[in-house]
């Protein structure tokens, strides 16, 4: 599967990660993931990523080291991306919506979130 798509936008990339068929420990690792190459490449980019239906029980790997890598990741996200469009279901759960709308205090960067593929990346390419 190859989860990158990249649309030129002006000077802003705009890239669709697609783990909406993954589980959620998976999805969470391929993002973080595609997220770090995306920084590493110091080029303005705005992503939309198109998300897993809640899992009952999230197992794999611990939040803290998910959020250690995010912190990794947050001063690229600062300074290269131009905001991140998360396309997810009506039902995620509570902890996953926060973590999606905290924007700049979690992700270092603007964030939305929508039911709506089209809507995500219209708002991507506006970014």
């Amino acid at each position: 599967m190859d989860a990158r798509e990249t649309l030129e936008t002006r000077e802003t990339e705009v890239h669709e990660i697609d783990v909406a068929g993954l589980p959620t420990p998976e999805a969470q690792g391929m993002i973080l993931r595609e997220l770090r190459t995306l920084t590493e490449r110091a080029t303005p980019f705005a992503a939309v990523l198109l998300m897993p239906a809640p899992d009952e029980r999230p197992s794999g790997t611990p939040a803290t080291d998910r959020i250690r890598a995010l912190k990794e990741l947050r001063p690229g996200l600062t300074a290269h991306c131009r905001g991140l469009a998360f396309v997810a279901p009506a039902d995620i759960l509570e902890e996953r919506a926060k973590a999606i709308h905290s924007g700049d205090k979690l992700w270092g960067c603007p964030t939305t979130a929508t039911q709506d593929a089209e809507a995500a990346r219209a708002w991507a390419r506006s970014r």
